[in-house]
């Protein structure tokens, strides 16, 4: 059993894993260079402008090379990316996209890791941003502070594939390939924004939580977050081979519920809030690029049965889906994560995708 429970935390995008996992690095790759951009008077969709936005990132590999955009998942940072199940995969020598042949950029989003966030001080005075926000610092960050003026692949996983979409329709000549991972090209909407939406009213309906004015985290954060890792996340053959009787499926929650939650709660709350305006359906004829987009057929959050993924790639000139077969190894929401599931596929696509003008 214990081997099963440990195979299932890792698959899922948790503050445990964040916490525990996220900084477990492979050797075969260069070690990530960390650095900040700070752009002055950042302007907000909702027109707040905040006069320092700090985005933190990390590179791996040479700048003279081909650059590739790496965008992490809600409550994650760079450093998950970095992690021997996604990294470990991907960015050694001979991989798909081997850091001696690859630029690799991998920004913290804001509101999470070391980039500008509402703990950082401001808590609930901090600029109420969204995910278009979030992609317009990484254009900046892309664009104006590292000069790269080409990306041969956007690739994200959860949000970072919501972003990844956002990208590939706002800025549609800027790259070769769209890989958007765990997510669909559609408004947020049902059980996915329902659940999330908990997560927000959990944690402003506490009074712990003092108007974001605590001092102490309010322990409606964690139980929130774990509620909806447990229902949007870790798949149901997963869950099953590592809780298969009701004493095993105690001590998945009791772990979970014992673990360190190292997240801030003003945080959390902006982070699924960011996601409340999410709809890049509107858009997609503008894309160019190639899409390759990835999901798994047990993605709780985006369920196959509904064929919106289907619907929206007809749309799109060149554009196709990878589906991660169901089975007992893989974690629901979180097989995107584990770059195992598709790397070949995504070599195959970096061999053929035509390279934009």
């Amino acid at each position: 059993m214990k081997t099963n429970l440990f195979r299932l935390v890792a698959g899922v995008l948790t503050a445990t894993i964040v916490t525990a996992f996220g900084v477990l690095q492979a050797a075969e790759f260069p070690a990530p260079s960390p650095s900040v951009f700070t752009i002055k008077n950042f302007k907000f969709h909702s027109g707040e402008t905040l006069a320092e936005l700090k985005i933190h990132y990390v590179t791996i590999g040479d700048p003279k090379n081909e650059a590739v955009l790496v965008l992490h998942g809600t409550t994650g940072s760079a450093a998950n990316m970095t992690a021997q199940s996604f990294g470990g995969e991907l960015f050694g020598a001979g991989q798909p996209l081997d850091a001696t042949r690859y630029f690799i950029v991998i920004p913290d989003s804001i509101g999470t890791g070391k980039s500008s966030k509402p703990s950082d001080g401001l808590k609930t005075q901090f600029p109420k941003y969204n995910y278009e926000d979030t992609v317009e610092a990484q254009h900046r960050l892309i664009a104006e502070h590292l000069g790269i003026k080409r990306l041969r692949l956007v690739i994200g996983n959860s949000m970072g594939g919501m972003q990844t979409w956002i990208w590939a329709h706002k800025h549609p000549k800027m790259m070769d390939i769209a890989a958007p991972m765990a997510s669909m090209p559609s408004e947020m909407s049902s059980r996915n924004w329902m659940m999330r939406r908990l997560i927000i009213d959990s944690i402003r309906n506490d009074p712990e939580w003092a108007q974001g004015n605590y001092t102490k985290q309010p322990k409606s954060a964690q139980t929130a977050s774990v509620f909806y890792a447990l229902a949007t996340n870790g798949g149901d053959q997963g869950l099953y081979k590592a809780a298969p009787t009701r004493a095993q499926a105690d001590a998945v929650l009791n772990q979970r519920m014992a673990a360190p939650f190292t997240l801030d709660a003003n945080d959390v709350l902006y982070q699924w809030d960011s996601s409340r305006d999410y709809n890049p359906s509107p858009h997609l004829e503008k894309i160019t690029a190639t899409v390759f987009a990835i999901n798994s057929a047990d993605d709780e959050r985006n369920p196959t049965s509904l064929g919106l993924m289907e619907r929206e790639l007809k749309r799109i000139k060149n554009a196709k889906l990878f589906l991660v077969p169901a089975s007992e190894n893989t974690a629901g929401h979180g097989t995107t994560a584990q770059a195992k599931f598709w790397k070949k596929e995504l070599e195959q696509v970096l061999r053929d995708a035509p390279r934009q003008n």
